[in-house]
């Protein structure tokens, strides 16, 4: 007989449920959170478990590559959204409950099971993410400064480059020993935050720049290091796409649909998805309508679109154009000048 493990995982414990191919509990128990904790829980239950699942979580990635390759589990992780809705059909919400109710789903097969990326993936995001946080924190301080300085009568340029910030307001500061005692620590700390900053974004670019997949991508005009590198981190794999076109849909950049009957409404992009992704995407078809000189057969079909839709919708067509264009040449291993994507001399 057939028997199903399913995980309800927290931070710090797991819920485990054992079913057979009927549906009927076998086990279950509450463990730690540890990869060989959960293994050795499984292994001395000493019944056949064909396959182990949980929802997509924070804990996902470890949780996966080590009860499969570590300890040989037939192992799949579960769309949350999915697993979600069949959960709030039950009346009380315990970490039992959720763990039988997640164990019922991995039998029936009613689930999408979702991509586990490399950890190469994650160490790509992982940069780009401390990148964009020391850049906030950056702006955050900066802001912050301002307001204080208004309460002064002192009214800073509305545009000041993040370099020079520092040499732009120091000087004020300094020569009032009042603020000098409260906002130079913070223009201390802003520097410490740029500098780390600067350096994160040199690693970036020489990420994109040793990687061939990135250096084919920036081919296309208006696609710099980060729409790359963000993209080839995201996808990973570009096999587990049977279609181009199902990319755009991936990252949320096609419009939802709502369909009953006589009623059709057609809506606002449905936002799915890596929100990274999208928002770099978003940025490299606005600077290929606005900033690039050279032609292209997007940019020309974006700005036919222009005319005749509003910006924002060009914008975003061409982002989706460009996640699909971006798969394909990917996907079959082509650079842009064989699309006709090149830009003309």
């Amino acid at each position: 007989m057939e028997y199903y493990a399913g995980l309800d995982v927290s931070l710090r414990s797991v819920s485990i449920c054992v079913i057979n191919g009927e549906g009927k509990i076998a086990f279950e128990l509450s463990v730690a959170c540890e990869v060989d904790v959960i293994a050795s829980t499984l292994a001395k239950v000493s019944l056949p478990i064909t396959r182990i699942g949980f929802e997509a979580g924070t804990m996902s990635q470890p949780l996966f590559y080590g009860l499969k390759e570590q300890h040989g589990f037939d192992v799949v992780c579960m769309e949350a959204r999915q697993v979600n809705a069949a959960l709030s059909a039950m009346r009380n919400k315990t970490d039992k409950n959720d763990a039988r109710g997640i164990t019922q789903v991995l039998r029936s097969g009613c689930y999408s099971p979702v991509h586990m990326k490399s950890r190469l993936s994650h160490a790509m995001r992982t940069l780009l993410s401390s990148r964009k946080a020391c850049l906030r924190k950056c702006i955050d301080l900066a802001n912050e400064v301002r307001g204080l300085l208004k309460i002064y009568g002192l009214r800073l340029p509305e545009r000041i480059k993040h370099t020079r910030f520092d040499a732009t307001v120091r000087p004020f500061i300094e020569a009032s020993p009042d603020l000098s005692l409260a906002l130079v620590p913070l223009l201390d700390a802003r520097l410490a935050l740029l500098q780390a900053y600067q350096e994160l974004d040199k690693r970036v670019k020489h990420a994109a720049s040793t990687n061939a997949v990135c250096l084919r991508l920036m081919e296309i005009p208006g696609v710099g290091p980060m729409t790359a590198l963000a993209f080839v981190a995201a996808v990973d794999d570009p096999a587990r796409f049977k279609s181009s076109r199902t990319v755009a849909t991936h990252f949320g950049l096609t419009p939802r649909r709502f369909q009953s009957r006589e009623t059709e409404n057609p809506g606002r992009i449905s936002k799915a998805g890596d929100m990274e992704v999208r928002s770099t995407l978003y940025t490299a078809a606005n600077a290929m309508l606005t900033h690039c000189t050279g032609r292209s057969s997007i940019k020309s079909w974006g700005m036919r679109l222009m005319r005749t839709k509003r910006r924002r919708r060009a914008v975003v067509a061409v982002a989706r154009k460009l996640a699909i264009v971006m798969h394909r040449m990917w996907a079959d291993d082509t650079s842009s000048c064989r699309d006709g994507l090149e830009v003309a001399a």
